[in-house]
C-alpha cells in the first residue's frame, strides 16, 4: 500500500488520565453539557479516564454570537487541553461552524509535540484534517451533543469508541452494511480519511486539503453531510472529479446525507451520485448508505489508519487495522 508510514497512534486513555470537553465551533446548550457531565458522575465505569474537565468554551456563559466562545478563548482552550500531560482525550461538545478559525493559530509542531486522541465530526473535520497533516490518527465520531440528544444508537457507538481508546492492544474495528443497489463491488486498501464533505471541500487547495491526499497516497475516502442541496453536493463532487481525486481513491464510502430536498433534476441525493459516478466511470469499490453522519447511525472511524473495503452482493465490509507496535505518545 502506498501511504504514509509515520502515522502516530496516540497512547490509550489511562485510567487516571483526564478528558477535556471543549467547544471549538458553535455555542452549546447548557443542558447538553450538564447531561454529559452527569454521565461521568453516574456512569464512570463506562466513560474513559478518571475526570472530565469542562473548558470555558463549552459553557454557554462564554458564548459569542453563534460561536461557543470568542475565537481567542476557543484557541486557548484547545491549546491548553492539547498541551496538558494529564489529559489523554479531547472531546468536542458539538460542531456547527467555527473550527476553521483555529487552524491559523495552531502550529503543526505544537500538535506533534503532544499526540493524543481527538473525538468529533461534522465541522470538527477541519481539526481532523489538521491532525492528519501532522501525522496523528483521530476518531471521527459522535460528540456530546449527539450522545445527549440522540440517545441509544449514538451511545452504543460512543461505548465502542471509548472501549478502543482505553485498550493498550487495539481490537479490530470492522463494520458490515447491507447490500445497496448503487454499490460498486470490488476490494480496496488504503488510508481511511474523510468527514463532512462541505467542510473538507472548503479546505481544498490549502495545506489542510485532506481529500487531495488521494493524489499521492492510497486512500479510502468517506463523506457525509447535512442540509446541503443536491446541486451543492454535486458541485463539490465535480471538484473532486476534476481534481482527479475520484479516479485515484481505492474505495469510497457514501455516508448519511440528510435534510436535503428533491429538486427538478434529481429525486434523491443518491440518484444524483449514482448518475455522476456512472458518467465518470468510477472503478473503485463504492458503498452507499454507510453508517456515518448526522443521525444515530454514526459509527466511530479512525482517521489516518490502514483500512480495507470489500463490497460484494452480500454488502460492504470496512475493516480498520492498527497495532500496538505503532502506538506512540505519552
Amino acid at each position: 500500500m502506498k501511504g504514509r508510514k509515520d502515522i502516530i497512534i496516540p497512547a490509550p486513555v489511562r485510567k487516571e488520565g483526564k478528558v477535556a470537553l471543549i467547544g471549538p465551533a458553535t455555542r452549546i446548550k447548557p443542558e447538553i453539557v450538564g447531561a454529559f457531565m452527569r454521565l461521568y458522575e453516574e456512569h464512570p465505569e463506562e466513560m474513559p479516564g478518571s475526570e472530565l474537565i469542562v473548558y470555558p468554551s463549552a459553557l454557554d456563559a462564554n458564548a459569542c454570537g453563534s460561536y461557543a466562545a470568542p475565537m481567542a478563548q476557543r484557541v486557548a482552550d484547545f491549546k491548553d487541553a492539547w498541551s496538558r500531560d494529564d489529559i489523554d482525550l479531547v472531546i468536542c461538545a458539538r460542531g456547527g461552524y467555527g473550527c476553521v478559525h483555529l487552524l491559523d493559530y495552531i502550529a503543526p509542531e505544537f500538535i506533534m509535540a503532544h499526540p493524543k486522541w481527538l473525538v468529533g465530526f461534522s465541522d470538527v473535520s477541519a481539526l481532523h484534517a489538521l491532525l492528519y497533516r501532522c501525522g496523528i490518527a483521530s476518531i471521527h465520531g459522535g460528540m456530546a451533543k449527539q450522545l445527549v440528544e440522540d440517545g441509544g444508537g449514538v451511545y452504543d457507538c460512543y461505548r465502542k469508541a471509548f472501549k478502543c481508546l482505553t485498550e493498550a492492544a487495539w481490537p479490530a474495528l470492522a463494520y458490515r452494511t447491507e447490500p445497496h443497489p448503487y454499490n460498486l463491488p470490488g476490494e480496496g486498501r488504503g488510508v481511511l480519511l474523510g468527514g463532512n464533505l462541505a467542510v473538507l471541500n472548503g479546505l481544498g487547495g490549502t495545506p489542510y486539503d485532506m481529500m487531495a491526499s488521494a493524489l499521492t497516497e492510497d486512500v479510502i475516502l468517506f463523506i457525509e453531510d447535512v442540509s446541503e442541496p443536491i446541486y451543492a453536493v454535486e458541485r463539490m463532487l465535480y471538484r473532486l472529479h476534476l481534481q482527479g481525486v475520484l479516479r485515484k481513491v481505492k474505495g469510497l464510502l457514501i455516508g448519511q446525507f440528510t435534510e436535503w430536498k428533491a429538486d427538478r433534476n434529481h429525486e434523491s441525493m443518491y440518484d444524483m451520485m449514482h448518475e455522476r459516478f456512472g458518467e465518470w466511470g468510477l472503478s473503485c469499490p463504492v458503498a452507499f448508505d454507510f453508517p456515518v453522519g448526522h443521525n444515530d447511525r454514526n459509527v466511530p472511524l479512525i482517521e489516518g489508519v490502514e483500512a480495507t473495503l470489500r463490497i460484494d452482493d452480500r454488502g460492504a465490509c470496512l475493516a480498520m487495522r492498527t497495532s500496538k507496535k505503532e502506538t506512540k505518545g505519552s
